[in-house]
């Protein structure tokens, strides 16, 4: 479980409920009108944006925001120069064995097509597609989030502007003006938190997440070119490394 994900929102959420209580009745900021209106009026037009089966899949999306399994860059190198070494050693052959073992079915499908001897150009543009459509359906993900904190500010303000057309309806009784501008200003409050407190937020986490997975594919697709290509497990490392930042580099000839 991502645990950031996890405390800034309980912390977020926690915190404004509370400034609530503190300032009155908790009820006084429930409206189930105005959630119709922002939740639904949002789904829906979302919904316009993108197909059902894509916006009905965003709770998966959304669970990759807390769970996530990563990978630390430097252990995929250390496994790249490992292959490097035992290719080097007994010839690439002998990395189909030690292509089963391994759990990525991204690296374990490029180990397979390097031993099979298929030709360097056409592995690294096989795996150059996968990595691509990997990251538009990261990027789909992404967009509805980023569509739902678009629109859910806007329904929050349309709710507002139907509750002032209702409470202008009512200009004779003034003692309903300020509760009806109270609950016509509730739907704004729901947009505002639905797409700062949540969507976007989670938008942000996925972009990082598909940064960090095109990351760890990236050293992969090069390590098995490098490998393939017969290089030295020290020019393997070497090369691998150049996409980390120094302080994270590490070195297994030292």
């Amino acid at each position: 479980m991502d645990i950031a994900t996890l405390v800034g929102l309980v912390v977020a959420y926690a915190l404004v409920i509370m400034a609530m209580v503190l300032g009155g009745r908790i009820g006084i900021y429930i409206d189930i009108p105005s959630v119709l209106i922002v939740f639904g009026g949002t789904m829906g037009v979302t919904l316009m944006a993108y197909p059902l089966a894509q916006v009905t899949s965003v709770m998966s999306v959304i669970k990759n925001s807390f769970f996530y399994k990563g990978e630390d860059p430097s252990a995929v190198i250390a496994r790249m120069v490992d292959f490097a070494t035992r290719a080097r050693r007994d010839g690439i052959l002998a990395l189909e064995t030690a292509a089963e073992e391994v759990e990525d079915n991204f690296l374990k499908n490029g180990i397979k097509l390097a031993v099979d001897g298929t030709d360097p150009e056409l592995v690294n543009t096989i795996l150059e597609t996968e990595l691509e459509y990997i990251a538009s359906r990261h990027k789909s993900g992404v967009g509805i989030l980023e569509c739902m904190g678009t629109y859910a500010p806007a329904m929050g303000m349309i709710g507002t502007l139907v509750g002032l057309v209702a409470m202008l309806q009512s200009m004779d009784d003034p003692s309903s003006i300020g509760p009806s501008m109270a609950v016509a200003l509730l739907t704004t409050m729901y947009g505002a938190m639905l797409a700062n407190m949540f969507a976007l937020p989670l938008a942000g986490k996925l972009k990082e997440r598909t940064g960090e997975e095109a990351l760890i594919k990236t050293i992969v697709i090069n390590g098995i070119m490098s490998i393939q290509a017969g290089d030295n497990p020290r020019i393997v490392e070497q090369k691998l490394n150049s996409y980390l930042a120094p302080a994270q580099r590490k070195s297994q000839f030292e």
